[in-house]
């Protein structure tokens, strides 16, 4: 791996985690558990359309499990890892058949992570009362996913990677 795409690849990571600390850090705004901006997606879609498919995985395998040692918990882990792997198996898919914008590859990452967040609420808790949030997650992974993907797209077509 030539030494500037490792470089760029380390950035990414470290953005995911920054960002992944601040938004830990900004209070709840609804009262629905698990709506979240998704801010460090904006360093995973960026690596995705800048690095690669397994540059973006990752970036957000370090941040799942970095995140999880520093500031979560064993089950803010399992939430974690199965959103981030369906969310990445779904942007990843769509980058690979092409015709997709950023955002909306974000769109279906922020869905798509929720969906995994919710199932694997479903299997710790064993009730499927919980997909009753679904609506709202998708919502909110909708509103959020077009913002990250926006951000992600302006960073992808602004910030120089080639020599």
């Amino acid at each position: 791996m030539k030494s500037r795409k490792l470089t760029v690849l380390a950035l990414c990571a470290s953005l995911a985690m920054v960002l992944s600390y601040l938004e830990s850090q900004i209070p709840s705004f609804v009262a629905i558990p698990g709506i979240k901006i998704g801010l460090a997606n904006i360093a995973v879609v960026f690596a995705l359309y800048a690095l690669g498919g397994w540059e973006a995985a990752a970036v957000s395998g370090v941040r799942v499990v970095v995140t999880a040692m520093l500031f979560g918990s064993g089950a803010s882990f399992l939430y974690s890892l199965a959103g981030a792997c369906l969310s990445l198996a779904g942007m990843a898919g769509l980058k690979r058949i092409g015709g997709f914008s950023a955002v909306s590859v974000s769109v279906v990452g922020g869905v798509l992570h929720n969906l995994g967040q919710i199932l694997m609420a479903w299997l710790l808790l064993g009730t499927g009362a919980i997909v009753y949030y679904l609506p709202y997650l998708i919502l909110s992974g909708t509103l959020f996913g077009i913002a990250v993907g926006a951000l992600a797209g302006y960073l992808v077509k602004r910030v120089p990677l080639s020599e």
